[in-house]
């Protein structure tokens, strides 16, 4: 008898959460973005969400929450209701760079049920319009003659742009000062304004720019060209193969999210991702459609931490936990 009462104590407990993972989604999914709108990130999160939600005929309600590089944003979502209402899709800043560098308030290894990474894109290198650098040769000899008078933005302290530029003066050997903003967007504007002299930035929030001849790019860190930009070449092309510079996005969901509803948003992320008009306007953007199992993705964010780490430390940017 005993026995039984656990087994039917067990039951009622799952039960209840097994319904739940097969009427999932039932009601709109929150989808946090942890950077102000129009940036890649906020870019991603509409185009893929939008197919989603065509997917699971439930809303999928873009939540824009900068801060922080990233951390407040990603912050919100380990601290909701692990039902799968609430997930967010983040950049390596949030879950393996700021993680490294200071103390943030959530557990990368913990805190998170990751779901897919989303996808993959390479950082840019362009200079102001009043820079006078045509190419990554100015562009080194400009800073080498005069030391910390130059500065580069990026989209706040820890993202892959920050991380980027820092890569940038180890592998030169320059000193140029960072300038963090509050996402990419206000740091393109200073760009624009000539406020700052140059950025590594996501490609897709640049291409505009390039396109219109207001910022000149210098260089792609990328392996290969990339088709939304042919004209640029890459770090490697240039002499720099070190300076390896891509950022990605990926999809998570609060640790504790049930493992049914882990596979079904890992299923229809991964199918809008393989959707050919979204794979279109992704690559339209610079984007690279990613995609594999939470398993991979859980790896994948390990493998990532330990590459940057050792930029961070030769950077000497960790500032303690």
């Amino acid at each position: 008898m005993k026995a039984l009462r656990v087994l039917l104590t067990g039951l009622s407990v799952l039960l209840p959460a097994v319904a739940a993972a097969q009427d999932f989604p039932s009601k709109p999914i929150k989808l946090i973005v942890p950077f102000p709108a129009g940036g890649p990130n906020d870019i991603i999160a509409r185009v893929v969400g939008q197919r989603m939600s065509e997917t699971t005929k439930q809303p999928v309600i873009i939540d824009n929450r900068g801060g922080q590089a990233g951390v407040l944003g990603t912050d919100a979502i380990a601290k909701s209701a692990p039902d799968g209402y609430t997930i967010g899709i983040v950049s390596a800043s949030a879950l393996v760079i700021n993680p490294t560098m200071e103390k943030v308030p959530y557990d990368v290894a913990t805190d998170f049920a990751p779901v897919t990474l989303v996808t993959t894109v390479p950082e840019m290198l362009v200079v102001a319009s009043n820079v006078p650098a045509g190419d990554m040769k100015e562009l080194i000899a400009l800073a080498k003659a005069q030391p910390g008078k130059l500065n580069f933005a990026s989209a706040g302290v820890g993202g892959m742009p920050h991380l980027a530029g820092e890569l940038l003066k180890l592998t030169a050997g320059i000193d140029v000062v960072h300038v963090p903003y509050r996402g990419a967007a206000p740091a393109i504007n200073d760009l624009l304004g000539q406020q700052v002299e140059m950025a590594f930035l996501d490609l897709p929030v640049l291409l505009p720019h390039i396109k219109a001849g207001s910022l000149r790019p210098i260089a792609l860190g990328a392996p290969k060209r990339a088709p939304a930009s042919p004209d640029v070449p890459t770090t490697a092309e240039v002499g720099m193969p070190d300076l390896l510079t891509e950022n990605w996005y990926g999809m998570i969901a609060p640790a504790g999210t049930p493992e049914a509803i882990v596979a079904t948003l890992n299923r229809v992320a991964n199918e809008a991702m393989n959707d050919p008009q979204v794979k279109q306007k992704l690559a339209n953007q610079g984007l690279t459609v990613a995609g594999n199992t939470p398993a991979h993705f859980r790896d994948y964010i390990g493998t990532e931490a330990r590459k940057w780490a050792r930029v961070i430390k030769a950077a000497g940017l960790a500032t303690g936990k």
